[in-house]
């Protein structure tokens, strides 16, 4: 079986909960995930910033830029989180023990 010279690759973003835009592109043999960045125009078309500055990924496992791509992977583009998770479950936590304390029953 011969090598491939062409790699299909996917590249998504996800600017808002449940909203994804995503490329579908061809890129040579041996891209690296920066390059699938560049070609896809994603982090210009979101206001991003620099390329450096992305965490992004494949396959949900963040990566650095220079990892190369092989054929049918999904590049990623992670937002950065706006509250810290153990702060939310904190918050999440505190209202409950408010609802109960008023007599309540607390959501499921």
């Amino acid at each position: 079986m011969g090598v491939n010279p062409v790699l299909n690759v996917t590249v998504a973003y996800s600017p808002v909960p449940a909203q994804v835009d995503q490329v579908a592109l061809r890129l040579p043999a041996g891209s690296t995930l920066v390059q699938a960045l560049q070609a896809s125009g994603l982090p210009e078309r979101h206001g991003l910033g620099p390329l450096e500055s992305l965490k992004a990924g494949v396959w949900m496992k963040l990566r650095p830029l220079d990892t190369p791509l092989r054929d049918q992977d999904r590049v990623e583009i992670y937002r950065p989180l706006k509250v810290d998770p153990k702060e939310a479950r904190r918050q999440r936590y505190r209202r409950s023990k408010a609802t109960v304390a008023e007599g309540e029953r607390p959501a499921a």
